[in-house]
């Protein structure tokens, strides 16, 4: 068990000041990387390559993120079965916590633990509830041991099992994210969106909200209907992708220029002429922090330029922000009298 001082100040007191930043997204950034496989999605770079899972932690933080949310996503029991690997359960989970840990002791970030949907649970058999329960307890005891500030439970489309999941983070004293994947046109399979936070958010949650599937565009107008519905903290993660009414999630997309994709379809690996760029995002935060969310995020898809543009919206200068785009001094798009005139009158 790791002996760690919570972060100071604590999640809620941060969102009680103003925005709290997420970066997620790892999974999509590691597999366009060439470190882990688009399908199972399993997060065995941790154990692969940890240095890689530590840079990204800091780059992330570098460009914004107030949170290192350790890559625990899709590292439970069912995702270990599915590729015959349940004996790296613990290990991979209790490496991603410890260099999770390490990014947020040497940045002052919160340091975040993760659950997820379970991809076993079914509304009428009641053994997918106790396994999923059970695996929640691992994956929080394990994030309790190494002494997470706070833990997310995050891209639930079923409300039910997300209740489990914030049973079992409350059972261990943990403050509790809860995040909910729709159709883009706020359903799950169980029922409403925003009713489904509005009776998370009674059951005790701090912050409920909404996380990938859709991008900015159809998420906003779930997150205008939910901001006024709950009295908690709201959260907000969109995927960096332009879904739109009749492409509302980005599993909807289709590319009529392309027939050559397998199974004819873009998601996960050729999503490229759909993706947003940094300006969107920033956008989108400014929407939603001006309605009253805090918690504010972008997840599958996103890379640093995306958090720092975030960040930016938002009024802040984080380290990255040396580095943002200044094209004044470009050799022939700039306008500093440096640049020699023959080449300044080429600017367009």
């Amino acid at each position: 068990m790791a002996t760690r001082r919570p972060t100071s100040p604590g999640l809620l007191e941060r969102l009680a000041e103003g925005a709290v930043i997420c970066a997620e997204g790892y999974l999509f950034e590691f597999e366009r990387r060439g470190y882990l496989q688009a399908g199972a999605y399993v997060p065995e770079v941790v154990l692969e390559h940890p240095d890689l899972v530590r840079q990204l932690h800091r780059e992330f933080v570098h460009a914004g993120s107030d949170v290192v949310e350790a890559f625990t996503y899709y590292a439970h029991r069912e995702k270990l079965r599915v590729i015959g690997k349940e004996a790296l359960l613990e290990p991979l989970n209790r490496a991603a916590l410890g260099i999770a840990r390490e990014v947020a002791e040497e940045s002052g970030a919160l340091f975040a633990g993760n659950i997820c949907n379970t991809n076993i649970w079914e509304p009428d058999r009641p053994e997918t509830h106790k396994a999923a329960r059970a695996m929640f307890e691992e994956q929080v005891g394990w994030a309790v041991d190494e002494g997470v500030d706070f833990i997310i439970g995050e891209t639930f489309d079923w409300h039910a099992e997300a209740h489990v999941a914030l049973e079992t983070i409350k059972a261990a004293g943990m403050d509790a994210v809860i995040t909910f994947s729709d159709d883009g046109g706020g359903k799950l399979y169980d029922g409403d969106t925003v009713d489904a936070c509005r009776r998370i958010a009674d059951a005790g949650a701090d912050v409920v909200g909404v996380n990938c599937s859709c991008g900015p565009a159809t998420m906003l107008p779930v997150v205008e209907r939910l901001r006024p519905a709950v009295s908690c903290h709201v959260a907000a993660l969109p995927v960096p992708f332009r879904t739109t009414e009749d492409a509302p999630t980005f599993f909807s997309f289709t590319d009529p220029d392309r027939d050559d994709l397998p199974d004819g379809k873009t998601f996960p690996a050729a999503l490229d002429p759909f993706l947003c760029d940094r300006y969107e995002l920033g956008d989108f935060a400014r929407k939603v922090y001006d309605i009253g969310v805090r918690y504010i995020g972008v997840c599958c898809g996103a890379g640093p330029h995306h958090i720092r543009a975030v960040a930016e919206a938002l009024g802040r200068e984080p380290p990255a922000s040396r580095y943002s785009p200044d094209m004044t001094k470009h050799a022939t798009r700039g306008t500093d009298p440096i640049i020699p005139e023959a080449y300044r009158q080429r600017v367009e």
